[in-house]
């Protein structure tokens, strides 16, 4: 099997990517914790300030349900629908009763639907995004007109990927409603520290 990149990389394929964080899941909530993770507080608290009213999220890549914990404070009669490509990140999420439902695939998979959502969350994941167009093109399927998609993103990243570029591509389906200046990530993390940073942004749907 080959070696397994580093959190920096974005760990490999979708199986690494999955075995990873599966093996990660008992300890990820502590871990974060101590590297002083901040960012589904602060884009809880961003979006607040944009969007007073959300009756329903679906949240991409979920994990263990930090996102959601922050969200249910601001929101607390949202209705959140969690998807991640780790099962036993998912069986975390669930005990947390968080969620109505959890879906356990690949946020680059697209999920059967009933109903359109208010807004769509994706914390701390597109470092892990092989083909960010069609992840928007899934996204714009799930929201509702004037729904929103917030995400983070790291600013190497966004600019090796030349991201303003594909969020200009999308200027009929979306609108770039807020972009954070660089944040900390996980600064007690010594291959993070001060030095890879990420922005929130919010789109909304047209």
């Amino acid at each position: 099997m080959p070696k397994v990149k580093s959190l920096v990389d974005g760990i490999g394929s979708q199986s690494m990517t999955k075995k990873y964080y599966d093996d990660w899941a008992i300890n990820y909530d502590q871990t974060l914790k101590n590297w002083n993770y901040k960012a589904p507080l602060k884009a809880v608290n961003t979006l607040k300030k944009i969007k007073d009213k959300i009756n329903s999220n679906l949240d991409l890549a979920c994990g263990t349900g930090m996102f959601a914990q922050q969200l249910i404070k601001k929101y607390p009669n949202i209705i959140i629908d969690g998807c991640d490509i780790s099962f036993k990140s998912l069986k975390i999420a669930k005990l947390k009763k968080l969620y109505r439902n959890l879906f356990n695939k690949s946020f680059e998979n697209k999920i059967n639907i009933t109903k359109k959502y208010d807004s769509v969350s994706m914390i701390g994941s597109m470092t892990y995004c092989k083909n960010p167009k069609r992840l928007f093109s899934l996204v714009i399927s799930y929201l509702k007109n004037s729904g929103v998609f917030i995400f983070t993103h790291r600013i190497d990243l966004w600019e090796s990927q030349n991201f303003d570029s594909i969020i200009k591509s999308y200027n009929k389906s979306f609108k770039l409603i807020y972009k954070s200046r660089p944040l900390n990530y996980l600064p007690k993390n010594s291959s993070f520290s001060n030095k890879i940073k990420i922005r929130i942004i919010i789109l909304q749907k047209i």
